[in-house]
């Protein structure tokens, strides 16, 4: 596995008045709703739990990625099927 680590200056938080949370936070709910990271992987990124990365997708009007496979694989899990 190949890690990176990418710094941001203070002055750079500052002058964007954002703390290095949440500057993670934008930069995993973008990601997501580029479809660039997965759902776990952006939770991840930005350190938050599964209810708490919900929330920030909504605070930013991103919907949660729910495919017909996964509405299928659902319907399967509860024993219903179409």
């Amino acid at each position: 596995m190949i890690t990176t680590e990418l710094v941001i200056s203070q002055q750079i938080l500052q002058d964007i008045k954002m703390t290095a949370q949440e500057l993670a936070i934008e930069i995993a709910v973008y990601l997501y709703e580029k479809q660039k990271l997965s759902m776990g992987q952006a939770k991840r990124f930005c350190g938050l739990d599964h209810i708490s990365f919900q929330k920030a997708l909504a605070q930013h009007n991103v919907y949660i990625h729910y495919e017909m496979e996964d509405v299928q694989q659902d319907l399967k899990n509860l024993g219903i099927s179409l």
